[in-house]
């Protein structure tokens, strides 16, 4: 089982989408008359912050710009642990379809439901620069932001991913000396509530596709001496419209929409008690005799209309039932029949044997 080769970027999506969370934060400084003589986006990249730092006592001229280099926002994923509250059966399962021209159903295990920690750190040289920043973060989270993530984008498995406010502290300096630039951080502690899925599978193997009943027949107010023993009751999936365009025939005549007998150029390829499909309206065949059909129009819910004479005809069938796609309509043909259980009727004992 371990060992198949598969990679949604799960974990990198979120990360990304953490550090999207923050990528616009302004701030600004202000004349005495509350006009603002600069404005500037902060920075903000990946990694510890212990690493911006070392980068700053690297270049300690005192004459270099503080701007440059502050404030600034890191990020980095601290951890990942497995969630709980969030658990849900492990066989339970769920239908996808993949994404692109052909869309085609899947079968999936549910993903595992998994918290990453991260950690947002606000550097700055100034207080005011830093409660700027925490002002613009903090209302956002009561105390989660959801984020929309394409998890899975082979099925456009997109989910809400909850980023939680888990806590916040920050670290001043300034008592290192006065050789030292003073640098504030604020770090602020992050949960984001994401989900890992498994592989996506290759086939639409495991889906349910034909459902078999069984079951006995109430025979205490019918004529048990005849009675069934037991019927059986089957259903599969239908398509209720042409999906490979065959155009098997055309019709020979123009047809209304009240017409249910009509030619066409060749019949030998149709069978009764089937569909045909004729300008997307669903039409079942009762008989056939020679290259006349006599139908039923209109079924299933499709409109009946007028057709034209050189019109195609289009059989529906199995290779239409297995192109049904996730999400179409589709409807169910049915079969009912007596399953034979073995067991014989006693007038004298009023029983089954």
């Amino acid at each position: 089982m371990l060992g198949q080769y598969y990679y949604h970027e799960i974990i990198r999506k979120t990360i990304i989408a953490f550090g999207t969370l923050f990528n616009t934060i302004d701030i600004r400084h202000t004349k005495q008359d509350g006009s603002a003589y600069s404005t500037m986006r902060v920075p903000i990249a990946y990694g510890p912050v212990e690493k911006f730092l070392a980068r700053l006592e690297q270049k300690p001229d005192l004459r270099q710009r503080v701007a440059i280099t502050l404030p600034r926002l890191a990020f980095e994923m601290t951890n990942i642990q497995y969630d709980n509250e969030r658990k849900v059966s492990t066989m339970q399962t769920f239908k996808a379809k993949t994404t692109g021209t052909t869309k085609t159903a899947r079968k999936l295990f549910m993903p595992v439901p998994y918290n990453i920690g991260f950690r947002l750190s606000a550097m700055t040289q100034y207080n005011e620069d830093a409660l700027q920043i925490i002002e613009q973060i903090l209302p956002y989270f009561q105390p989660s932001f959801n984020m929309t993530v394409d998890l899975v984008s082979s099925i456009g498995e997109k989910r809400d991913i909850p980023m939680v406010l888990e806590g916040i502290n920050f670290e001043d300096n300034y008592e290192s000396g006065y050789e030292e630039k003073r640098v504030i951080v604020h770090n602020l502690e992050f949960i984001a509530k994401t989900y890992l899925f498994g592989p996506v599978p290759t086939s639409s193997e495991g889906l349910i596709k034909k459902v078999t009943v069984d079951k006995y027949t109430d025979y205490e107010n019918t004529k048990v001496s005849t009675a069934s023993r037991q019927l059986r009751y089957v259903a599969e999936p239908r398509a209720l419209k042409d999906y490979d365009g065959d155009a098997t025939t055309t019709l020979t005549v123009d047809i209304t929409a009240t017409k249910t007998q009509f030619t066409v150029a060749d019949a030998t390829a149709l069978v009764e008690n089937s569909y045909i499909d004729i300008d997307e309206e669903l039409i079942y065949i009762k008989s056939i005799t020679g290259n006349t059909l006599t139908v039923t129009r209109g079924v299933d819910g499709t409109a009946k209309a007028t057709h034209v004479q050189a019109s195609p005809v289009h059989v529906v069938n199995a290779a239409d039932n297995a192109a049904v796609e996730l999400g179409d309509d589709f409807g169910f043909s049915e079969q009912r029949f007596d399953f034979a259980d073995g067991r014989v009727w006693s007038p004298t004992k009023g029983d089954d044997v």
